[in-house]
This record gives C-alpha cells, structure tokens and sequence, in this order.
C-alpha cells in the first residue's frame, strides 16, 4: 500500500504514520509544502527506531506524485463523501491520499477524484478523527481485505 499524506503539518503525526507504514511495508509518500523540518525532533521521536524500515519519498507537489504513479488506484479520505471506506476493495498498490490537519484536501481535488472519495464513520460533533489514527483504520482495512500479506 501507499500513504500519501499532502502537506502534513504535525510532526507527531506523521512520525505515528511512518511507524504504522513500517510496520505494514507500506510507502509513505510526503505532499510539500510540510508543515515542519524533515529533521524536527519530534518527528524522529514519533517514528521511533522506524524511520530506516520504512520507504519514504517527498513530493514537491501532487502534480509530480501523479506523473510517478500514473496506474495506481487512489482513494481520498474525506468528510465531504457518503462513500464509506470498508465498501472499496482495494487492491496492493492502491494510494491511500489523506490532507493536511487542519483542513483536509481542497475541494480542487474532491471534485477531480469525487468518485475515489471514502470517508470513516464518525459523530458529526467536530472537525475529524486524528489523522495518524484515521490512516490506520483505513490501511488496516485494506491489509484485511487482502488477507494481510506479509504481515504476521
């Protein structure tokens, strides 16, 4: 699998995120512009000892991704759909996409991929699910579907 993550903004984050990726071997792919140093402390903490076992590549924009990866299924988590994670069946190489913190993906990119959109159950009572625990509900469902290769 591939966790794309545009223009995260909390270290923590996705240090949590490069964990979770190293422990399912799936890529993680970084949207510029990020909201901290690749070097910042805490997300080296976040990530632990992880950050040598797991694929990491920056992007200058979502543009350069796509060109690099023009076959792969993307799917975009989002709010703003009725289409709920667990009714797609993903596939291995599938791109998991998720927007920064505090505002989710643009409506440019909800309108261009509306039918690749999946949203996670939730009380409309705030803005979201944390975004290191929304990646990992949505990259454990579809290791699931696929029977959860490699993994022990």
């Amino acid at each position: 699998m591939h966790i794309v993550l545009i223009e995260p903004e909390i270290p923590q984050n996705t240090g949590n995120i490069a964990r979770t990726c190293a422990l399912t071997r799936s890529s993680l792919h970084l949207v510029k512009p990020l909201g901290f140093s690749v070097e910042d402390r805490y997300l080296k903490r976040a990530g632990l000892d992880y950050w040598d076992k797991v694929e990491v590549k920056i992007w200058d924009d979502f543009a350069q991704l796509l060109n690099a990866y023009p076959q792969q299924r993307k799917f975009f988590a989002t709010t703003h759909t009725s289409q709920y994670y667990y009714q797609v069946k993903f596939q291995p190489d599938d791109m998991l996409v998720f927007g920064p913190e505090s505002r989710g993906l643009s409506a440019e990119l909800l309108d261009v991929y509306a039918d690749y959109l999946v949203r996670i159950p939730m009380l409309d009572i705030g803005r979201s699910l944390n975004l290191s625990n929304a990646v990992a509900i949505v990259v454990f469902e579809a290791l699931r579907q696929l029977n959860f290769p490699e993994l022990k």
